[in-house]
């Protein structure tokens, strides 16, 4: 299995995964042009997509689903929730197909795993990727460390893990208070320390790396998320970013 963010942040987020023969894109936050450009960084048409699976309503996971279904024929999956709660900016989606949250479905022998999360849409989920003995987790919008995210995080081989914020630059942003709350409560974001805490504490055992995801542009630094989790894990541990401006390098589960 290979997997590669082509964006991941506010300004918009989508994931590649491919295994065996199957690949999937999670999200279309970003425009359909930068999505086919920056999958041909890496050899990859977006024609080639066999689905689009998109994780909730906010605007920078779904805004360009419409444009990757009509103009490239993507397929897209999302659950009846977030389709009634995103038709603002799909526009003309034909043949829509719905799962469940906590579902799981497969794509030949690659199977998806929804898992519903905390995070302030109307019905978000995060995802587990299998194929043969490999599991990849896209772990990010999770509102808070929720019962459970912790044996999710043990379970797999791989995951991009949210570390939206940097706690003490959230608390001395200029970002309204209601907004502070929000993004720190429990259906908002993960920080920084809280990412660093659930590696930290896997018991049974460890992703063997994490790509940290969805930061924050004014609350955060790409330096800031990975250096906690090299403090809570060493510094030998292989941790990634999943850029908020570029496509990422090819990683491997």
């Amino acid at each position: 299995m290979i997997t590669f963010s082509l964006q991941s942040g506010s300004n918009g987020n989508s994931i590649y995964v491919e295994a065996e023969d199957i690949k999937l894109l999670f999200d279309a936050g970003i425009s359909g042009v930068s999505a086919e450009r920056r999958l041909a960084q890496h050899g990859r048409d977006i024609r080639d997509v066999n689905a689009l699976i998109v994780s909730h309503e906010h605007s920078d996971h779904v805004r360009c689903a419409g444009v990757y279904h009509r103009k490239y024929g993507l397929p897209v999956y999302m659950t009846k929730p977030t389709y009634r709660a995103s038709q603002y900016c799909l526009g003309r989606v034909v043949g829509m197909q719905y799962f469940d949250a906590g579902q799981s479905w497969c794509f030949g022998r690659v199977t998806v795993y929804s898992l519903r999360t905390a995070h302030d849409a109307v019905d978000g989920v995060a995802f587990v990727v299998e194929c043969g003995q490999r599991r990849l987790g896209i772990l990010t919008d999770l509102g808070h460390p929720f019962n459970g995210l912790q044996q999710i995080l043990e379970s797999v081989d791989a995951a991009y893990l949210e570390s939206n914020y940097d706690p003490h630059m959230l608390e001395t942003s200029d970002y309204p208070r209601a907004l502070k709350r929000r993004i720190s409560g429990q259906g908002g974001h993960i920080s920084n320390d809280e990412a660093a805490t659930l590696l930290q504490q896997c018991s049974r055992q460890r992703p063997k790396w994490i790509a940290v995801a969805h930061l924050s542009q004014d609350n955060n630094r790409p330096k800031l998320a990975m250096d906690a989790q090299r403090r809570a894990v060493g510094n030998s541990y292989p941790v990634y970013h999943a850029s908020r401006d570029e496509v990422s390098d090819v990683w491997h589960v």
